[in-house]
Order: structure tokens, then C-alpha cells, then sequence
């Protein structure tokens, strides 16, 4: 089974992250750029919340806000669920359903190393599978 850090190495590493007082609507405008569907808020180097597009339909559109100036740090969650390098795929997807996020942040001490989302775990344990149904499959055959 694979762990969070092999996960990590396997895609991007850019971490994309903004500050808590950065406008929701600039927020949005990151995400759309780069095709992501959160972003870590940091401050000081450590990460204080995470902000998704969900938030934004929750807490702005929904409660009449304007994202032009609504900061991030009024919206964001920051109550976020965290993993280590060593957890692997099942029990990170296990986590992730039992606080019900989409979004996990690896972290090592205080050092952010990435971000995982639902999808990357998805992508992960269904490549697993395929493995090993290849692997049985030769084995069947020889």
C-alpha cells in the first residue's frame, strides 16, 4: 500500500497556498488558474486553514457576501485534518471520511509537505487494484 510521501512524490510538489488576507475573489482566481479546488492559508510559514471552493459557495454566495471583499480568513476552515508521510492510502481515505474532508494536509513536525485530495487517493487505490488484478492474472495464466 502506498504512503502519503510516496503519493506526494508521484505528483506535483508545488504546494498553492494564500495568506488569510487575501480577497476570496483573488483566491478563486488562483484556483481557477491553476485547476485546483483549495488552497492552505498560511501565515508565518505554517499553515492555519484551508480554503475550498466549497467554502465559497457556502459562505459567501449563499450568505450574500461579495467575494471582491471578503477576506479568506472570514470563509476558510481551520479545523483541518493532517497526516504524516508514513500513513498510507487506506487509512488516509479512512481519515478523510471520518471528518468528511476532501482535503488533507501531510505534514512532518511542523513542515507542510503537501496536499492530498479525495481524488489523488481515488487515483491511487484504483491503480493498486489494477496491479494486482494484472499480477493475478499472470499468475493465472503461467
Amino acid at each position: 500500500m502506498q504512503t502519503m510521501a510516496q503519493l506526494l512524490a508521484s505528483k506535483d510538489a508545488h504546494i498553492w497556498s494564500t495568506s488569510q488576507d487575501t480577497t476570496v475573489f483573488d483566491a478563486l482566481r488562483l484556483m481557477a488558474d491553476r485547476d485546483i479546488g483549495s488552497l492552505v492559508v498560511m501565515e508565518q510559514g505554517r499553515p492555519v486553514g484551508i480554503v475550498s471552493e466549497r467554502d465559497y459557495t457556502r459562505k459567501v454566495i449563499l450568505k450574500g457576501r461579495s467575494s471582491h471583499y471578503t477576506p479568506v480568513s472570514t470563509i476558510m476552515t481551520t479545523t483541518f485534518v493532517v497526516a504524516q508521510p508514513e500513513t498510507v492510502v487506506d487509512a488516509c481515505m479512512t481519515l478523510m471520511t471520518g471528518q468528511r474532508t476532501r482535503h488533507v494536509l501531510v505534514m512532518e513536525d511542523d513542515d507542510l509537505l503537501g496536499v492530498v485530495s479525495i481524488g489523488d487517493l481515488i487515483k491511487a487505490t484504483i491503480e493498486e487494484q489494477q496491479f494486482t488484478i494484472t499480477q493475478l492474472e499472470q499468475y493465472i495464466h503461467s
